[in-house]
């Protein structure tokens, strides 16, 4: 069974609260499209997400009982993917411009597979099912269905914050355009990634 589930779930919502191309997808979305437009785009990038875990917890599993080395490897490489990225997001706050996405906005219908293509298409969302989710399972047990519960969890996870940001867009509008804003979520989400890789990595 997943070990240290709490900080699993604090895990992957400060990765869903990183801005990116998932992010940029929502807001753009809500603003140019709508509240269903936005929400169906929730459900194809979690879909994407259930995808990316299932298909690491295959490979892992077999990985993970058979090699207890390979474990602790895993372990010390996904920490240390929580750290570049935390330092990643420092690095974006001392940004002085923000970044827009230039991409056009698919129409309301095509939400879905606009939200399933970011998804798949975001390389982060693979390396964090690949090497971080191992890091809260225990090697002891049924490591496939740890990891796909793991997955599930984190694709509601994601979900539950789309939910609130995309409450957020519809309510304040011109506050979550502030850089500001972005700043200090980079700054706080950074600094938690980078404690919570360093404990990842020496296994606290």
């Amino acid at each position: 069974m997943p070990v240290h589930l709490p900080a699993f779930v604090v895990t992957c919502w400060l990765l869903a609260m990183l801005p990116g191309a998932g992010q940029a997808l929502m807001l753009r979305q809500t603003l140019t499209r709508g509240r269903r437009a936005a929400l169906i785009s929730v459900a194809g990038t979690c879909t994407g997400l259930v995808i990316w875990s299932t298909a690491a917890a295959a490979g892992l599993s077999a990985i993970l009982l058979a090699n207890p080395t390979a474990y602790a490897i895993l372990r010390i490489l996904g920490g240390a993917v929580l750290v570049f990225l935390g330092v990643s997001s420092l690095r974006a706050m001392r940004r002085s411009r923000r970044q827009v996405e230039t991409r056009a906005v698919p129409p309301a219908r095509g939400a879905y597979f606009a939200g399933l293509a970011t998804s798949l298409g975001n390389p982060k969302a693979g390396v964090f099912a690949i090497s971080l989710i191992p890091q809260f399972i225990s090697p002891q047990g049924h490591v496939f269905a740890s990891a796909a519960m793991l997955g599930l969890i984190w694709s509601l996870t994601t979900a539950t914050w789309y939910f609130v940001f995309i409450a957020g867009v519809e309510h304040g509008r011109s506050l979550v355009s502030r850089p500001s804003v972005t700043t200090w979520l980079h700054g706080v989400t950074g600094v938690v990634l980078v404690a919570l890789g360093a404990g990842v990595a020496i296994g606290a």
